[in-house]
């Protein structure tokens, strides 16, 4: 059996799970997600916990209750405490602000960028140079920060560009006559 599914995942005071045959769904403070399930796993709830278990003993289905497993424990973050991605702007001139459910960008280009949020994600910028995304899926939230950064990554020569808050750009050398 799989490593990770064979850890437990603690069910905090607030979160209600409801399992049905293929689906586990979630409610919590944040909101309520649910997630598909795969024949090879089965979803057990013990007291305040819940246990993902490989329904035979194949790779195919010890691997996915890992995955399973993985996912229902980020669920169950997401509804209670939410998941944050910061992104930074570097550049002269490179500026973001947020207006409602949308994402004004001025990174360069002869246009500005406007990038619509979808809904689960929010967006709050506390300076021109930052982007903070939130949200209870991490999923999502992982995947609107990546098509943000998309419009304008780190260039290897002097680092301009839209960039994780956390990511080191390694910068080359510039060529030496």
């Amino acid at each position: 059996m799989s490593r990770v599914a064979k850890n437990p995942i603690t069910l905090p005071a607030g979160v209600d799970v409801v399992l049905a045959a293929d689906q586990v769904s979630m409610k919590g403070p944040l909101g309520t997600m649910k997630q598909a399930l795969n024949s090879d796993v089965a979803v057990e709830r013990q007291g305040d916990a819940l246990l993902c278990k490989a329904t035979n003993d194949s790779m195919q289905s010890n691997a996915m209750s890992g995955t399973i497993r993985a996912l229902l424990a980020n669920m169950v973050v997401g509804v209670t405490k939410g998941f944050e991605r910061k992104l930074t702007l570097v550049g002269v001139g490179y500026r973001a602000q947020a207006a409602g459910d949308t994402l004004n960008l001025s990174l360069g280009f002869s246009h500005p960028v406007v990038h619509k949020m979808p809904a689960g994600v929010k967006v709050a910028t506390p300076s021109q140079t930052e982007i903070v995304l939130t949200g209870s899926d991490k999923q999502q939230v992982g995947q609107v920060a990546a098509e943000i950064r998309a419009y304008r990554q780190p260039e290897p020569y002097k680092g301009k560009g839209v960039r994780y808050a956390d990511e080191v750009v390694i910068l080359k050398e510039t060529k030496k006559k």
